[in-house]
């Protein structure tokens, strides 16, 4: 069977009309301002139409039904509670914000998921949840995802290294002997397409990806470094191709366990691939007709399709990637 879509090339590029997974509007508003109040939020808590989720190790209950309703398709949820039914805890509750309906949203970070009694209903990653939920869930799961891994990994004052205390709804951790606030950190990252003079672009695999898996190429902000900057080192230092002209396309919160992806498209001006083989095994340039030969044979593996690597490359390819296999 085919692996490709039948549709032609296109030469308008269909840009960022193809969703990215966790950047569509969400319509959540995520209220900072309340997250001192602490009367506000228990008012909010204590809310009928509040909603609330668990979150443990970067996993969410998700739920699957099987057969949706007055001959519609059934759609995947994210399994939410009224707060009086939620698990009990005090220290580990997230404030995420309000609909534009008054309804307000809570995490629970804890040690494991509730049980569920109905069998549509499982545990689910981001990576997954993201493709699945609509943006609104898929938002609330991101930041939910995002505080648990900022608060399981800083839980003691980088200044004087006494054990902090939650604050400001799950957005601040304070330090009771020194008196510092902590924040949750997002570090910035590059992701990129580049193209040659032909119009071809360049993607790479990862030492650890398994055989055929080819991406954009990635990589950290340093300290004072601008990203045009680090989109021309990564690219040299990864792929030993000198880039020039860099245009910036979109972000992606990717909190894998805090990232923002900062997308770009770039020129190279310099052809000759020298891999460096610690992070990058392998680099190609590909055409069009190339990669799509090559999705269709099966010897390159298409991103996976929350990633905003999907959407960069789509914005060259000129129509949407195949899905991948898992």
């Amino acid at each position: 069977m085919s692996t490709t879509s039948s549709e032609p090339f296109t030469d308008r590029p269909i840009g960022l009309a193809s969703p990215i997974g966790l950047t569509e509007p969400s319509g959540i508003d995520r209220a900072a301002h309340h997250r001192l109040d602490e009367a506000w939020l228990a008012a909010a808590w204590s809310h009928p139409t509040t909603r609330v989720f668990v979150v443990s190790g970067g996993q969410v209950l998700i739920d699957e039904p099987t057969d949706g309703t007055d001959g519609e398709e059934a759609r995947t949820e994210l399994v939410m509670t009224p707060a009086f039914e939620a698990p009990v805890t005090e220290t580990h509750r997230y404030f995420l914000g309000t609909d534009e309906d008054g309804v307000s949203y809570f995490a629970l970070q804890k040690d494991a998921l509730p049980g569920r009694m109905d069998q549509s209903a499982r545990p689910a990653g981001l990576r997954e949840a993201g493709l699945l939920l609509s943006p609104r869930e898929a938002s609330l799961v991101t930041h939910a995802v995002a505080l648990e891994n900022w608060q399981r990994l800083h839980r003691f004052c980088s200044r004087c290294g006494e054990r902090t205390v939650i604050a400001a709804a799950g957005h601040i951790r304070r330090c009771p002997a020194c008196g510092a606030e902590h924040y949750p950190r997002t570090d910035p990252a590059v992701i990129m397409l580049v193209t040659d003079e032909h119009d071809r672009a360049l993607l790479g695999r990862q030492v650890h990806w398994p055989e055929g898996r080819f991406s954009t190429l990635a990589g950290f902000v340093e300290p004072g470094e601008s990203i045009e900057q680090s989109v021309r080192r990564e690219v040299f230092e990864e792929a030993g191709v000198t880039v020039g002209p860099v245009e910036y396309v979109a972000s992606q919160p990717w909190p894998f366990p805090s990232s923002l992806m900062l997308g770009f498209m770039a020129k190279a001006i310099s052809s000759e691939i020298n891999v460096d083989g610690e992070e990058i095994h392998e680099a190609r340039w590909f055409s069009r007709e190339d990669l799509a030969a090559a999705f269709e044979s099966g010897e390159v593996l298409p991103p996976y399709g929350i990633s905003i690597a999907a959407r960069l490359i789509e914005l060259w390819y000129g129509k949407p990637l195949p899905k991948p296999s898992h």
